[in-house]
């Protein structure tokens, strides 16, 4: 199975690369979104760590049962052959409705067929007003014309 763009990654696969992980992730499909990495990808999601697409799902099933109303923006910081830094921050509230905006770096290594091995994610929760969201735009896939991070100054 092969996921373009593939490595080594430009300005340009990068950019791409990571838009299609920020769309699959707002998707909340846990099945679709495991598809994008290896078999056997390895990840560490703040202090979880996961191994293969089986526990990939399992993982994120029960994330976005406990974040409603996820909405996610990633944006590259760095790329290297066949790595992609990445920065991002999403928004959620939990079941009592809290807020949260949730700040994060990722590390992505791809294989030769564009699935990515290996993920690490740092993320730290700020709880926020609702008054104070950024990301209005109804579930799903960001619309091309919603601000990006840096845009948003964050």
């Amino acid at each position: 199975m092969s996921r373009p763009p593939l490595p080594p990654f430009n300005a340009e696969t990068a950019a791409l690369k990571t838009r299609l992980a920020e769309d699959a992730w707002n998707s909340r499909n846990p099945q679709k979104v495991a598809l994008a990495y290896s078999p056997d990808s390895q990840w560490r999601n703040r202090e979880v760590f996961v191994q293969g697409r089986e526990e990939i799902v399992s993982f994120l099933t029960h994330k976005w049962a406990c974040e409603h109303e996820y909405r996610l923006i990633k944006e590259v910081w760095a790329f290297w052959g066949n790595r992609i830094a990445v920065r991002f921050a999403y928004e959620w509230h939990n079941a009592e409705g809290q807020w949260f905006r949730s700040y994060g770096n990722e590390n992505w290594e791809f294989d030769e067929n564009g699935l990515m091995k290996r993920r690490f994610a740092a993320i730290n929760d700020l709880p926020i007003e609702a008054g104070a969201r950024l990301f209005h735009w109804p579930q799903g896939r960001r619309p091309d014309d919603h601000p990006g991070l840096s845009d948003l100054r964050l």
